[in-house]
């Protein structure tokens, strides 16, 4: 009895994406002994383990296991470890996040809101029985306690197990439905990359904490009209325009006394980030309403008082990176800076790369030199189309650690690197660990391999070279033009042209299946330029534009069938695949809309206004970039051409009015459309059906809409 394979529709959905086994979630102890890092057992498996690489021997072994720790029972979420996972777009299950103290001796983590500690070095776990459900637990630097958030407040508990005690909770006469102690709220955990609410003290004695009130936010309901018995679900969301969450930072120590933090809390609403290490005083980040403007600030944490370290102004907008702002073990200031039209790594006051390279993340800050991640520049001597690279800097100079093509990663500690490097010629990502720059083990992924391999051309499409993949057909022999299928996300926070091999699979699928697929990546996306991703400002329109002239440019050396060009997307790029069949039916024949934001006033605040500006002021732009309005559909060109709109009906970050909207503004101008409604489905869609037959049926819509037979 032979077993028919699985589709690839079927095996990306099972897999993830082929993400399920792969090892990810690094952390190398500073004596570069060891690589913990988390992994499922298999690549169809969603539950990770925690594991420990011994460098010396290059041996894995498991210092956590779910299963053997909830006794094969099944895992229950809170609520708000739901939203967590949904925020940071966690599809995985067991051990999804860990956290390690400073030696990194001892890990500790949530399991089905219960706490447990790991003993790395012994690989031996352990559960401390507390208060729940648990969220966020970590342990101080000496490794002596772990906080955790439960039920709104913050707790520190033994790392023996004893001594559990609340250190910040609501006080008397505030809501505790609204009030909550070390948790991120809503938009920054969605768009400022701020997943947590809490900080050790590098001498373990005391804590910075968020609090946060989200009472002014307004309340929206999240329903699934197929379970008509279930109670519809209470978000706080704060829309364009409205109120943002209350959020105040203390310093606390471990016996529950609390010094606020002081700044200009309405001027600088927004506590974009947060540092405390050995090297400095507590460093906190805080941005305007507008992100025109924002403040370094060094924290006295007995007093509470502060000092500005470093302001900046930027017209259009201030961007937000990984990694920074932080001290460097001398003392320096570390940031990330837009500085005579390049993204640069600046120390102290001092820029320490130039426009040969765009700036993306820091990755790690030593005596020696910095880490960073980064893309090439305005001034390189090659585009270098879709590749991430890895760069040791200095005041010497620039050394790039990663050399083959692709998209690289990495993280360090003392003289160990791990290097996650994912290039064009081969599946997943290879993980390196790297003693003083030579291979001293390799890290085992078990993922799944596809069964197909993307047939990808990089390039540059269009006057304004616009970064291109081009995938044609597997069997394709000829030049006979093809039917289009541009595939973009096309839009801020998001790259899809990359030198990687995985980035490439679903639109390698769609090519299989008799288009020639093209994703731009136009004006608004991030990785080449400060004025490339700022063009942006108040006209989102222009996303499509460039989508425009990239077919165009491409057609001129492919074989690109013009006369039939269809349009894909999710999120941002579902909404720009709207756009595409309303602003633009004399180019783009067929759309599909997942999850598509159609009105901008209904999106977030610190997302919408960056781009867009406060809705009240700017009431045009909001309008020339929404695809409907309240009189309707926002400045439809004719004729009208066939739209699928998708969407998941749970989906608390773009809530599923944007395509009721949308759907109803389309059938008050008579236009016929088609509305696919996905029960129970967030954002993402992680059901395996779900899944691949979202895939068949886009197909069947692309070809039964563009005439293609066969």
């Amino acid at each position: 009895m032979t077993t028919e394979p699985l589709s690839f529709p079927r095996l990306q959905a099972r897999t993830q994406r082929f993400t399920l086994g792969a090892p990810r979630a690094f952390t190398v102890s500073p004596d570069g002994s060891r690589v913990v890092f988390l992994r499922s057992r298999s690549g169809t498996d969603r539950a990770n383990l925690l594991w420990v690489l011994d460098v010396a021997d290059g041996e894995e072994r498991v210092a956590a296991d779910p299963q053997a720790l909830l006794g094969g029972g099944t895992e229950r979420l809170s609520a708000q470890e739901r939203a967590r996972r949904e925020r940071s777009r966690e599809g995985g299950a067991g051990i999804v996040s860990y956290a390690t103290d400073a030696a990194g001796e001892l890990a500790s983590f949530a399991l089905s809101g219960r706490l447990f500690t790991a003993e790395l070095r012994a690989g031996t776990a352990r559960e401390l029985r507390v208060p729940g459900p648990v969220i966020d637990p970590r342990p101080s630097p000496d490794g002596r306690w772990v906080a955790y958030v439960a039920q709104g407040a913050l707790r520190v508990v033994g790392a023996e197990g004893g001594d559990d005690r609340v250190v910040a909770e609501p006080e008397p006469g505030a809501d505790p439905a609204t009030v909550s102690f070390g948790l991120a709220e809503f938009i920054a955990a969605e768009e400022m990359g701020r997943s947590r609410g809490f900080w050790w003290s590098p001498e373990s004695d005391r804590l910075l904490v968020a609090r946060v009130d989200d009472a002014p936010v307004k309340r929206w309901w999240i329903s699934d009209p197929a379970q008509p018995e279930s109670d519809p679900q209470q978000v706080a969301y704060p829309a364009a325009g409205t109120d943002n969450a209350h959020v105040r930072l203390f310093v606390i120590g471990l016996d529950g006394v609390r010094t606020e933090v002081v700044w200009d809390r309405a001027r600088y609403p927004y506590l974009a980030h947060v540092h405390w290490s050995a090297a400095g005083a507590p460093l906190v980040l805080v941005q305007a309403r507008d992100q025109r403007s924002q403040l370094f600030l060094a924290v006295d944490p007995d007093t509470g008082s502060t000092r500005m370290v470093h302001a900046d102004e930027d017209p259009q907008w201030l961007d937000l990176f990984p990694g920074v702002p932080c001290w460097s073990p001398g003392g320096q200031l570390v940031r990330i800076a837009d500085e005579g039209g390049a993204r640069v790594l600046a120390f102290g006051e001092r820029p320490l790369t130039g426009p040969q390279l765009h700036v993306r993340a820091v990755l790690d800050v030593s005596a020696d030199d910095v880490l960073i991640s980064a893309s090439a520049g305005t001034k390189a001597a090659s585009p270098e189309i879709g590749e991430v690279h890895v760069y040791r800097v200095n005041e010497l100079g620039v050394e790039r650690l990663s050399q083959e093509p692709g998209v690289h990663s990495a993280v360090r500690a003392g003289r160990v690197t791990v290097l996650v490097s994912a290039v064009p010629g081969r599946p997943g990502a290879q993980v390196q660990v790297l003693r003083e720059g030579k291979r001293a083990a390799t890290v085992t992924s078990y993922a799944e391999r596809p069964g197909l391999s993307p047939r990808v051309t990089l390039t540059e499409g269009g006057a304004r070279k616009i970064p291109c993949a081009v995938l044609m057909p597997a069997d394709y022999s000829d030049d006979t033009p093809l039917p289009v299928l541009m595939d973009p996300y096309g839009g801020p926070h998001a790259s899809r042209v990359l030198a990687a091999h995985n980035a490439h699979l679903t639109s390698q699928w769609f090519a299989d299946q008799g288009f020639a697929v093209v994703v731009a990546d136009g004006r608004g996306t991030p990785g080449r330029s400060p004025a490339w991703e700022k063009a942006v400002r108040d006209d989102f329109t222009l996303s499509l534009d460039d989508q425009v002239d990239a077919l165009h440019g491409l057609a001129e050396t492919h074989p690109l069938d013009l006369s039939r060009v269809a349009i894909r997307g999710w999120s941002y790029g579902g909404w720009l695949a709207g756009l595409a069949v309303l602003r633009r039916p004399d180019v783009f024949h067929a759309g599909i809309a997942g999850a598509p934001v159609t009105d901008w006033r209904l999106y977030d605040t610190h997302y919408t206004e960056r781009y867009l500006g406060d809705p009240g002021l700017a009431a045009t732009a909001y309008a020339k970039s929404s695809l409907v309005t309240d009189e309707g559909l926002s400045a439809p060109a004719r004729p009208h051409r066939p739209l699928m709109i998708v969407h998941g009906l749970a989906d608390d970050n773009v809530v599923v009015a944007h395509s009721l909207r949308l759907s109803s503004a389309l059938l008050a101008a008579g236009r016929p459309h088609e509305v696919l409604p996905l029960s129970g489905v967030t954002h993402m869609t992680p059901q395996e059906q779900v899944a691949e037959n979202l895939l068949l049926l886009q197909v069947d819509f692309l070809k039964r809409s563009l005439g293609i037979t066969g």
